[in-house]
């Protein structure tokens, strides 16, 4: 159970990361890049379960990036 909550915040960091890369191209920070893999997970996978796509775990993870990319537009956007 630990081990399965360590290897998701690990993926979640690296899909924050990853998204910080394609939008911003500077990194923000450990913490602040787990929280946005995580929320990006959260939109990415209710954007998945509206259009009908999911499964797998490589699914997860490119819907995890595209929904880090679509939380840092929008921070971009409102508050700068």
């Amino acid at each position: 159970m630990l081990l399965k909550l360590i290897i998701e915040l690990a993926i979640g960091g690296l899909c924050g990361y990853a998204a910080n890369m394609i939008m911003n191209g500077k990194s923000k920070g450990i913490l602040k890049n787990v929280l946005l893999g995580v929320a990006g997970g959260v939109v990415g996978g209710l954007i998945g379960n509206l259009i009908g796509v999911g499964g797998g775990w490589v699914t997860g993870i490119l819907l995890s990036i595209g929904g880090a990319c679509l939380v840092v537009w929008l921070i971009n956007k409102f508050f700068k």
